[in-house]
């Protein structure tokens, strides 16, 4: 297609690439220190967002994935439309096929999480409200009661842990 002079006008009024690549755009200053996990110090994720609808559930994900790297005893718990994000069936025209790149961010991450000491719940009623059956659920997901999610963050909370709560329409 041909370009306008509008067009080439308009492509032209700032240089690109504006700065090269590898160009350091921020400083790298970490204001806190690196907190670990004293003993017996817990952090608990709630998840109430749907998989792929925002980087919400994602990130979280990963904030308890860090969390458990430093050494908290890190459990994450998903309830609601966040019980989708639990499931090992996800892809397209296949289960496992990505039919966009990214598609299986959030199972590698639970996953990931999983097999580095990572406790999963999901609750069943959540699961049940989206036709998500238990048998599809990512390997070591453990289903819960749909009365566990306020006794969790009793517990939790009794613990002194950390809470993070996402939630999401």
């Amino acid at each position: 297609m041909e370009l306008t002079e509008n067009d080439r006008q308009s492509l032209n009024e700032v240089p690109h690439p504006a700065l090269p690549p590898g160009s350091k755009l921020y400083g790298s200053t970490k204001i806190f220190p690196d907190y670990q996990a004293r003993d017996g110090e817990c952090h608990l994720t709630l998840i109430h967002g749907i998989a792929h609808e925002s980087s919400v559930s994602f990130v979280a994900i990963l904030q308890a994935t860090r969390a458990l790297r430093k050494g908290f005893e890190s459990v994450l718990y998903f309830y609601g439309p966040g019980a989708m994000n639990t499931m090992a069936t996800r892809g397209f025209p296949h289960t496992g096929d990505s039919a966009f790149p990214g598609e299986h961010n959030i199972n590698h991450q639970i996953e990931t999480f999983i097999r580095e000491g990572g406790k999963v719940y999901v609750c069943r009623f959540g699961l049940s409200l989206h036709g998500l059956r238990e048998e599809d659920l990512i390997e070591g997901v453990i289903p819960a009661h749909p009365l566990d999610i306020q006794d969790c963050v009793i517990e939790y909370t009794r613990r002194g842990a950390i809470i993070n709560s996402t939630f999401m329409f």
